[in-house]
């Protein structure tokens, strides 16, 4: 969760200098009891409400994949998230994890979607373009079995009525096709 705004903080101090009840501050700025508590204390101790430092050490490497990803996305604008960790490597001595490189392209703003002119995976197709292969036309006939079948006319019918005693099956309407 981020920290609120400066201007949230002191807005909340304000409120409570001016008297108002802290319920009313709650409702209406949409914090809690303890976020008032701890800025009216913050501001008597520290004399301001600033938020604090997020705890933990500085990322090691962000900065420098950040400054230097960049001209490698311009120039393998089509690679897997993978090859530009193996591109980093190779180019820099240090390997980089798939997660860092990741956000490091999400903060540049940069997409991974590859060209719509390349080939589509790092895969090789079997056969010429055209001829079907045995494991393509097995899958397709898979896929054909697993589809659902059609409804047929005379299949048996039962509605299924709701109400306040639950859900029950209408057995009169059984064998009977209204089109629903």
């Amino acid at each position: 969760m981020r920290a609120y705004s400066q201007d949230l903080r002191e807005r909340v101090l304000r409120a409570v200098d001016l008297g108002r009840s802290r319920a009313e501050i709650v409702q209406f700025f949409g914090i809690s009891l303890a976020t008032i508590k701890r800025y009216v204390k913050q501001q008597r101790d520290e004399g301001h409400v600033r938020p604090k430092a997020i705890p933990g050490r500085p990322p090691k490497k962000r900065v420098q994949v950040e400054a230097g990803v960049l001209p490698q996305l311009q120039a393998h604008d089509d690679t897997t998230l993978e090859q530009h960790c193996d591109l980093w490597e190779q180019t820099h001595g240090e390997r980089v994890s798939r997660w860092t490189m990741s956000r490091a392209i999400k903060r540049l703003g940069w997409t991974r979607k590859k060209s719509r002119w390349g080939r589509r995976s790092a895969t090789s197709r079997s056969g010429p373009p055209g001829e079907r292969t045995r494991a393509s036309s097995q899958r397709n006939r898979w896929c054909f079995l697993m589809s659902a079948a059609p409804t047929l006319p005379w299949r048996p019918c039962m509605r299924v009525f709701s109400g306040r005693h639950g859900s029950r099956a209408d057995p009169g309407r059984i064998g009977q096709h209204d089109g629903l």
